[in-house]
């Protein structure tokens, strides 16, 4: 339970204490699917996009504003992640997280989509079909979010904060719920980061290019092999 009350989903919510209820069992998933109000109170999963915050005009205004201003760096990130997520977007949902992962709302739940992918009769082949549509949100308030604008205002080829974006979407899917699909390459990046915080080069010549943080070759490759049509912008 502790780790359903740490969740990032939750930040938002506890800010303008508002109640929660924890749905953690395998039966809610379907009994929600016919339960849509309880004591003339509407169910709302807040794991999934739409939520409403019930924010005033004033707020919604200033975050409108401030969406403007991430329009950017929301694009960028969703064409280096690709068809791993459906859409990012800038959202008010968080306080202390960088981001996030929401579903449709009208479609599966993290939770759902484990489920369905542990049922025995599950064959390989519906593995695609047992996927919940993810939407990346990020918060514009956090430190990580502010810092990615100005990096990739200042160089859009950069890879080294392409791999940063990769990151923040890996750890955004266990904090979210999701399972990661190649923990290799997760742990290559961890590896990575790890080597540079204790300045760690593989020879003189990456030691001299410290300052430029660039990529180990004997590290496995960071960008997504699914990406590979993606071209480097010059």
């Amino acid at each position: 339970m502790g780790i359903v009350e740490n969740s990032p989903f939750l930040e938002a919510l506890k800010k303008r204490d508002l109640e929660v209820l924890f749905m953690t069992d395998p039966i809610d998933e379907y009994a929600v699917q016919q339960l849509k109000d309880f004591d003339g109170k509407k169910l709302v999963c807040i794991t999934k996009e739409g939520l409403d915050l019930g924010l005033d005009e004033e707020e919604k205004k200033k975050f409108e504003e401030v969406k403007a201003q991430f329009d950017g760096l929301t694009k960028k990130i969703k064409e280096i992640l690709g068809d791993k997520v459906e859409k990012v977007e800038v959202s008010n949902a968080m306080v202390d997280s960088p981001c996030q992962l929401v579903t449709n709302e009208f479609g599966w739940s993290a939770n759902m989509e484990r489920i369905m992918k542990a049922q025995a009769m599950g064959a390989s082949g519906q593995a695609a079909y047992m996927k919940a549509k993810k939407t990346m949100q990020l918060n514009p308030e956090h430190n990580i979010v502010k810092e990615l604008q100005k990096k990739f205002a200042a160089d859009a080829s950069d890879k080294t904060v392409k791999d940063l974006v990769w990151l923040l979407f890996e750890t955004s899917l266990l904090v979210s719920g999701f399972n990661l699909e190649d923990p290799g390459k997760f742990s290559g990046r961890i590896h990575k980061l790890i080597k540079l915080g204790l300045s760690i080069f593989e020879d003189e010549e990456d030691a001299e290019d410290a300052a430029d943080v660039d990529d180990d070759a004997d590290l496995p490759e960071l960008e997504n092999e699914d990406q590979s049509a993606m071209e480097e912008v010059d």
